[in-house]
């Protein structure tokens, strides 16, 4: 029994370092990283860069795509930076810093399959006129933002009426997101399967 328990907190180590050493290579040697032939095929096939899949980074459910993505300026942003980390496409990322010292690199959608959990909050929101309320993954309930919509809205309201209106939008942390096509990329084919 003692060495079954040795052996899974051994096998839970080696796991680790070989994550670390991935993301150690794909941090310093970017040349590493070489998509996997179905993404390569995608890619021939004429998909647009802006219609590149983000996957919520815990559970992999699909979210939203990048021609979702809209950029709402605020001018509470401690920075403001562009980013290509969707398919090439050039992104603003905004950093926010909340009332208890946590900071959220954010990227700011027109619309998301999120969970919205009303009533919205009035105090301490990132973007004058708007209140916010959290957004959670529908499938793994892990927070990956907040939904905004105009202070002058009642505190609670239909998703459609979020959805459709043009005044709401959300904004979502950077690393709770995960491009589909890198993703996909870390998986390897084993050599038996190829022809």
């Amino acid at each position: 029994m003692v060495h079954k328990r040795s052996l899974r907190l051994l096998v839970k180590q080696l796991e680790r370092l070989i994550m670390q050493y991935i993301s150690f290579a794909l941090l310093f040697h970017p040349a590493a990283y070489q998509p996997g032939e179905a993404c390569a095929a995608v890619a021939e096939g004429g998909t647009s860069s802006a219609a590149t899949l983000l996957l919520c980074r815990a559970c992999g459910h699909e979210l939203a795509v990048g021609t979702d993505i809209n950029f709402v300026p605020s001018r509470l942003a401690l920075s403001s930076r562009n980013d290509t980390s969707i398919g090439g496409r050039r992104i603003n990322v905004q950093l926010f810093e909340n009332p208890h010292g946590h900071q959220f690199e954010v990227i700011t959608f027109r619309k998301a399959n999120v969970t919205q959990h009303w009533p919205a909050n009035k105090h301490f929101s990132w973007f004058p006129g708007f209140s916010w309320t959290a957004a959670t993954c529908p499938r793994c309930k892990t927070h990956l933002g907040w939904a905004f919509q105009p202070t002058d809205w009642p505190d609670t309201i239909t998703e459609n009426r979020f959805e459709e209106s043009e005044h709401t939008f959300l904004a979502l942390i950077t690393q709770r997101l995960l491009r589909e096509d890198f993703a996909s990329s870390l998986l390897v084919t084993p050599q038996s399967f190829k022809s």
